[in-house]
């Protein structure tokens, strides 16, 4: 239940109303690391409260959003995606399975955004995205590979 107090805390600091659903939502995306959908926190929560609806709880995580307890992530060409982890990371975006992995790095947390640009816009937020292959799906193409190439080796007998 720690997590439970951590999040009315959060909530009530924004001066946000704290009903049961809100709470649920706000806990869920503050426990977990997947960067989830509207979708997917609305299949999740759904188990506890079965008449929510999509809309509310799209409306809660824009509400979240908004009063900086959120971030929304990049996902590409898919859905956006949110975060509840605020302390300073960056996101590694797989384009094989679409998962969103968070890192630390002291190297990116340096760089700076050029003077001329600073002058040439009104900047409110700095982004480091990568995007390749995760760890499980590389472990997948290897499988694959090495299935491919055994198949091969019979044919050829």
């Amino acid at each position: 239940m720690e997590n439970n107090y951590y999040c009315k805390e959060k909530l009530e600091q924004k001066g946000l109303r704290i009903t049961p659903q809100r709470l649920s939502i706000f806990c869920f995306l503050s426990n977990t690391k997947s960067h989830p959908s509207a979708e997917n926190v609305y299949l999740e929560v759904r188990k506890q409260f079965p008449n929510i609806s999509f809309d509310t709880v799209n409306r809660t995580m824009t509400c979240l959003f908004k009063n900086g307890l959120l971030k929304m992530v990049e996902s590409g060409h898919g859905p956006r995606r949110y975060d509840a982890n605020l302390k300073p990371h960056y996101h590694f975006r797989c384009l094989e399975c679409k998962k969103i992995i968070d890192f630390e790095s002291p190297e990116y947390d340096k760089i700076k955004i050029p003077e001329d640009v600073q002058k040439k816009f009104k900047i409110y937020n700095q982004k480091i995205i990568l995007e390749g292959i995760c760890p499980d799906c590389l472990k997948k193409q290897a499988i694959k590979k090495s299935d491919f190439s055994e198949k091969d080796k019979l044919n050829k007998k």
